[in-house]
């Protein structure tokens, strides 16, 4: 101890000084182990969470072109029905035409005299000339409704692809999820991997495959 300011240490006094220095100092230690611990552990959660938000918005666009190539592929097909419709229509009216023919032949060869027969007999040919037209625009509508139907099975094929891309987005978000919680490394790139599927699928929908 002394006077006038000045202190003495004794002994005892660098000893407390020494051990709360490297306390202190082992403190310190721990701390940056702690917060290193910490920042590693948030890279790798931010890592996952931009993931996450990246797949998830890839998953919004296919899933949102999954619906849409559902609904056309169900406008083609109808297309396909009123197309069929329509050529069917067509057929009965050859029918109908092929009727009225054979009943004009049939006045034609009963007919009494040369006059007659001349007019049916141009009956006949109109009928003839008639039922040509109505084959072309059954089998011109018949067409159509094949082009419709190979449209519409293409667009559900197209469908099928999104939609399981889709879903092997949601197993990758799901990993994700998994993976923040559990801190797992292999989770993660297991995460990683089943987002390259999904995207791969999504590619080969995107290139009609």
């Amino acid at each position: 101890m002394s006077g006038h300011g000045f202190h003495v240490h004794g002994p005892h006094d660098h000893e407390l000084e020494h051990a709360a220095s490297g306390g202190h100092g082992h403190g310190d230690g721990h701390h940056a182990a702690s917060a290193a611990e910490h920042s590693g552990g948030m890279s790798m959660t931010s890592k996952i969470a931009m993931c996450t938000a990246v797949i998830a918005t890839f998953g919004a666009i296919f899933a949102y072109m999954g619906g849409a190539t559902q609904a056309n592929a169900g406008i083609y097909k109808n297309n396909a029905a009123i197309k069929k419709t329509e050529a069917s229509n067509q057929w009965n009216y050859f029918q109908s035409k092929s009727t009225k023919q054979a009943l004009a032949e049939f006045a034609r060869d009963t007919a009494a005299d040369e006059a007659r027969k001349q007019g049916w007999q141009a009956k006949v040919a109109r009928y003839e000339q008639e039922k040509t037209d109505i084959q072309t625009e059954a089998k011109k509508l018949e067409a159509e409704a094949s082009k419709w139907d190979a449209k519409s099975d293409e667009q559900m094929h197209q469908h099928h692809r999104w939609a399981q891309a889709t879903t092997v987005l949601q197993v990758s978000i799901a990993l994700a999820a998994i993976a923040l919680l559990t801190k797992n490394k292999w989770l993660e790139r297991a995460m990683f991997g089943v987002a390259v599927a999904g995207l791969a699928v999504g590619g080969l929908a995107a290139f009609h495959v």
